[in-house]
């Protein structure tokens, strides 16, 4: 019975990773903000346990931290 093993590129992994820490990101901003928290210092609180730079929510052009988003933690040039 002979089983293949499919490797990974490095590529295929940071995308799971970041993948996965968006959608816990995500759900923790949204935990926030069924407590009251305003969403904006929701989004500060979790950037900086994750060591993420964010903006203001309004800037924002689709939600950071929603699954499949990518990553819009980059700055525009010109």
């Amino acid at each position: 019975m002979a089983t293949s093993k499919r490797t990974a590129s490095v590529e295929e992994v940071l995308a799971a990773i970041e993948t996965a820490r968006d959608k816990v990101m995500a759900d923790e901003v949204k935990s926030l903000t069924k407590l009251g928290i305003p969403k904006a210092m929701a989004y500060q609180m979790i950037a900086s346990r994750f060591h993420q730079k964010v903006g203001s929510p309004e800037e924002a052009e689709p939600d950071p931290f929603e699954a499949g988003a990518g990553n819009s933690n980059w700055e525009d040039i010109g």
